[in-house]
C-alpha cells in the first residue's frame, strides 16, 4: 500500500471487498437457519395450534413452507442488517 494516499489498490480493494462479503453472506446465513429454527419451534411447540393444523394438512409440505421461507428470509434480512451496522471497520493506512 501506497504511504501517501488513503486510497487501496485495486488487490487490496478486491480482498477487502470479499472479505466484506463473506461476512454479510455468513450473518445472512446464520439468520436464515436462525428463522428455520424459530419456524420449526413454532411448529413442533404448536403454538397458535400450528402444528395440529399441519398435522391434519393433506399436504403440511406447502403450509408449512409458507411459513418456514418467509420468516427465515425476514430473519436473514434483520441478522444481516444488524452486521450492516456494527461491522468491523480498520483503517487500512497506518499513520
Amino acid at each position: 500500500m501506497n504511504s501517501d494516499r488513503d486510497e487501496l489498490t485495486p488487490e487490496e480493494a478486491r480482498r477487502d471487498h470479499w472479505e466484506m462479503l463473506r461476512f454479510l453472506a455468513g450473518n445472512a446465513l446464520f439468520g436464515a437457519a436462525l428463522g428455520l429454527v424459530v419456524a420449526g419451534m413454532l411448529m413442533w411447540f404448536d403454538i397458535g395450534g400450528l402444528g395440529r393444523h399441519l398435522a391434519r394438512a393433506r399436504n403440511p409440505v406447502l403450509p408449512a413452507a409458507l411459513i418456514a421461507v418467509p420468516l427465515a428470509l425476514t430473519f436473514a434480512a434483520a441478522v444481516t442488517a444488524s452486521a450492516i451496522m456494527l461491522m468491523p471497520y480498520k483503517k487500512k493506512k497506518q499513520r
